[in-house]
């Protein structure tokens, strides 16, 4: 009878121990309390609590979360009112302070943005609200990292992820970028005129340029084709005058040639041959030319 009270008893306490043996997971933390009163921080690894008296409060995830809040309205300082909707990324760095700090944690993070979603786009009119994301960001991280600090969160980024204008500055948007567009496909087709207009002016230019070239060029081939016509010319001459000189010509033969011309003109067919009065005088001057050359 002992001894069943004895195995009762060790099975009774292993069955305590085991129910009571935690393992605790990469990226979480467990909160535990005594008698109601926080404890101690169980972080990674094997862990065992006291039974009835030791319980653990809270299982708090260290893992980088994502909050995506419902559109918020809010007021421009222009008096526009648009609905906005933006994007909290945060992380436990506490997670004692996470559970004993605050009543809900998203219940205050929502609020909390939406107040400072508000604050600053009242220092702000429609056109820099829709043009000035990253300064709104930048400001709503700063501000809520400060104050979720007492609440073991970390902010680490705030985006807008869409700003949705009422739907009759949307219309008058929608007009103003249509007109824009408009402007610069005006203004890209007047371009394209001008520079074509100012192609086909250099083009006139160019061919008047090349079509002068040309004329110049032609007429000094032209003139150098005279000149050196002349020059052969005149070179021909020179050499036949150079040519007389050199057999040494005198009269008797020239007038021989003479009358060798006129028998060959006739052919020998001819019964009279009309002989020119200056026949003569052609020989002398032959002789003349002759003797200036030899000069």
């Amino acid at each position: 009878m002992g001894i069943g009270i004895i195995i009762g008893l060790i099975v009774f306490i292993l069955i305590l121990l085991v129910t009571n043996i935690r393992i605790v997971p990469q990226s979480e933390a467990y909160i535990m309390e005594r008698l109601g009163g926080y404890l101690t921080t169980w972080q990674v690894g094997l862990h065992v609590k006291v039974p009835v008296i030791d319980r653990i409060a809270n299982k708090v995830s260290l893992k980088e979360r994502v909050l995506d809040f419902q559109p918020q309205p809010v007021i421009t300082k222009d008096n526009v009112t648009m609905m906005i909707d933006t994007v909290i990324y945060f992380q436990i760095t506490d997670p004692k302070l996470y559970t004993y700090g605050v009543e809900n944690p998203m219940n205050a993070i929502e609020n909390l943005s939406a107040t400072t979603l508000r604050n600053i786009i009242g220092e702000l009119e429609l056109d820099g609200t829709l043009t000035s994301r990253d300064v709104i960001n930048t400001r709503m991280r700063a501000i809520l990292d400060e104050a979720t600090d007492p609440w073991g969160i970390k902010v680490n980024r705030v985006e807008v992820k869409n700003i949705i204008p009422p739907e009759t500055i949307q219309e008058a948007m929608e007009k103003q970028m249509r007109a824009e567009r408009e402007r610069r496909e005006a203004i890209l087709i007047a371009e394209g005129h001008k520079q074509s207009a100012i192609l086909e002016a250099e083009g006139k230019k160019a061919a008047l340029i090349l079509e002068a070239e040309a004329e110049k060029e032609s007429q000094i081939q032209k003139a150098k084709g005279e000149a050196e016509a002349i020059l052969a010319i005149q070179k021909a001459t020179a050499d036949g005058l150079a040519m007389i000189k050199a057999v040494g010509l005198d009269e008797a033969v020239l007038k021989l040639r003479s009358f060798e011309a006129f028998e060959k003109a006739a052919d020998g067919k001819a019964t009279k041959i009309i002989i020119p009065s200056d026949i003569q005088n052609l020989a002398g001057t032959i002789s003349a030319i002759s003797e200036t050359v030899k000069g």
